[in-house]
């Protein structure tokens, strides 16, 4: 049974998608659709924009959508049995199983993306990658932290775990988790706490919008990253989507359910290969790979 999953903000690389638009008149459609609704040239910061133009939220989100949709709707072999997506990934999750259009899909995520940046700048904050510790010990580390906010955002595989916090909060945890025996405690270069409470302020904007927008039944059921459990209710989907931006990821339990329900080959849509890897971390008998 086939999983297809899609990649989340850090997947971006500048000439992402040159080459299925240059190939594939779909894709070049869906990128150059996409020009008109956003209202500025996003193909062409994708094709040869900077790096430090790409890490804008403004771009980095949209594109990696954009990317990752135009992949997966232009492939003749796409057939879906279930999808799932990291963080932003679930949007392109949602278009690729029909839940929603293409056109309402990158609405949201230009929006999310814009919500979220808003909320970075009210409470400057920010992440952390945890290698080697236990996840009950990361949990049990950032609620030990009662005078910062700081919170396990990231369920990416066994063993890496990323925390999100303010600055301060961040700080001492990552101390922490050193002398616990984390073998790296890594800041990340991120504009913010994604998935942690101070994202509050993107997630009421973003409510607005998701509720405003039309989600129809999809044609299979999304894996969601608030409870990594298969969704094909619409209400549902839109609750968990809208929750999604200050719950943690639970892309590992996701990985291991979809397991549980048959899935044995791992699809991945989007630049890069980072979640190839983490499923190959996370079950090691399923197969993974790109189209």
């Amino acid at each position: 049974m086939k999983a297809y999953i899609f990649p989340g903000q850090g997947a971006q690389f500048t000439g992402m998608g040159k080459d299925i638009y240059d190939t594939n008149p779909t894709a070049k459609a869906l990128f150059d659709q996409a020009n008109e609704i956003l209202k500025f040239d996003i193909t062409s910061i994708m094709f040869s924009g900077t790096a430090d133009e790409l890490k804008q939220t403004r771009v980095t989100q949209p594109a990696i959508f954009i990317h990752s949709v135009a992949i997966a709707l232009s492939n003749e072999t796409f057939a879906p049995a279930m999808v799932a997506g990291h963080s932003l990934g679930e949007f392109s999750a949602l278009v690729a199983n029909k839940a929603l259009s293409y056109e309402d899909g990158l609405r949201l995520v230009y929006k999310r993306a814009m919500a979220m940046q808003r909320a970075c700048e009210i409470n400057p904050s920010t992440m952390a990658a945890i290698l080697g510790l236990e996840d009950s010990k990361v949990e049990e580390i950032c609620a030990s932290i009662t005078d910062e906010i700081v919170v396990a955002a990231n369920y990416n595989c066994p063993g890496q775990l990323v925390i999100s916090g303010s600055m301060k909060g961040i700080e001492i945890a990552c101390e922490k988790m050193k002398v616990a025996g984390a073998k790296r405690a890594l800041p990340l270069q991120v504009g913010g706490a994604f998935h942690s409470p101070l994202m509050e302020p993107a997630r009421e904007e973003l409510a607005a919008a998701i509720e405003s927008t039309q989600f129809n039944t999809p044609v299979c059921p999304v894996y969601q990253n608030v409870n990594a459990l298969p969704s094909s209710d619409v209400n549902m989907i839109k609750v968990n989507l809208i929750d999604q931006l200050t719950a943690p990821v639970r892309w590992t339990q996701s990985v291991q359910q979809m397991v549980a329900d048959g899935a044995t080959t791992f699809i991945e849509c989007g630049p890069g290969k980072v979640l190839q890897g983490l499923v190959k971390k996370i079950s090691p008998q399923a197969e993974a790979m790109s189209i």
